[in-house]
């Protein structure tokens, strides 16, 4: 009885420090970062920069595997159904883990919050109204006036139905009490496109994408998403400083995520090196910059308690707006 109390006790033993080894080895091999966008977008771009710096410090390359389709519910499928095991990664944005479900509950088969661990809060980037430039208002006052003067005249593009972008515009809709019919794009640059050609009123788009083309006089701002001026575009004006739009607050996001029962060391080793490459002065810099993200490096814990709140306020907008696929 003491030699099998024994042989009890020392398997035991092995099968609790086994999990550790595992996490003291990791990573052994290559990581594979899904992106569930097309290659060279503004979410590709920033799943690379920060998949070549995490593969410096883990000490393993992150191979980036970019899985577009569905609005970015094929990829994010993909990555819930992925072993849980720290070698499968998911770059996940607002529109996958906080919108999508609530506004096409039969096209989501994935839970954010049940299939997936938080990691890391990237980074955060606000989003812009934008119109042409032959458009009969010059700023956020003179656009809502013209709005309400003429309910259902004009229109707004986004990257699709039940985006960010699109509950954004709805959002306008709803609280500036004016009625801009929604146009959904397949691509945000043809939006820019259309908007130099005056063939489109109005846009929602991500400020990394209409900078470019304001800045060289190809179209007007009239505001952005969140609540305070963003210090990546300081000279843009909040939506809300408009009283009819004191409400408005938005926020797009990058964040990392894991496949479910990943083993909780992993994701403290994974989720410090990405707090480590996100706070450093120089990275900071350079998202700033290059790709207009205000950058983070959250806890696991901050962005499941980020993300939670995500979907509250989203889902308090989309019914507010109707937005629902059936």
């Amino acid at each position: 009885m003491r030699r099998l109390a024994l042989s009890l006790f020392m398997m035991t033993a092995i099968a609790a420090a086994m999990p550790q080894a595992f996490a003291d080895d990791y990573p052994s091999r290559p990581i594979t970062l899904i992106v569930p966008y097309a290659a060279g977008g503004g979410v590709d771009v920033v799943g690379r920069a920060l998949g070549d710096k995490l593969g410096e410090k883990l000490g393993q390359k992150v191979i980036i595997l970019n899985i577009p389709g569905a609005g970015g519910l094929i990829g994010t499928q993909r990555a819930a159904q992925a072993e849980p095991d720290g070698y499968t990664l998911l770059l996940a944005v607002e529109n996958t883990m906080a919108v999508a479900k609530l506004v096409q509950p039969k096209n989501v088969h994935y839970d954010a919050q049940k299939d997936f661990e938080p990691l890391s809060l990237i980074g955060t980037a606000p989003l812009v109204l934008v119109g042409r430039n032959n458009l009969p208002a010059n700023n956020t006052a003179e656009l809502m006036t013209l709005l309400k003067t003429n309910p259902g005249k004009y229109s707004f593009a986004s990257s699709g139905f039940g985006t960010s972008l699109h509950v954004l515009g709805e959002m306008i809709n709803v609280d500036g009490k004016v009625k801009m019919i929604h146009v959904p794009y397949t691509a945000a640059p043809q939006i820019v496109t259309d908007l130099m050609g005056n063939q489109m009123d109005l846009a929602v788009l991500p400020l990394n994408l209409a900078l470019p083309a304001y800045q060289a006089g190809s179209l007007k701002i009239f505001g952005e998403s969140e609540q305070k001026r963003s210090s990546l575009a300081p000279e843009v004006p909040s939506l809300a400083e408009q009283p009819d739009l004191n409400i408005v607050d938005m926020t797009v996001w990058y964040a990392l995520f894991a496949p479910a029962k990943i083993d909780p060391a992993i994701i403290e080793k994974v989720s410090k090196a990405t707090a480590e490459i996100l706070r450093d002065p120089a990275m900071k810099k350079k998202f700033a910059e290059v790709y207009l993200v205000n950058t983070i490096g959250s806890t696991p814990a901050e962005l499941a308690t980020f993300l939670g709140n995500e979907i509250e306020k989203f889902s308090v907008i989309v019914k507010a707006a109707n937005i629902k696929t059936d």
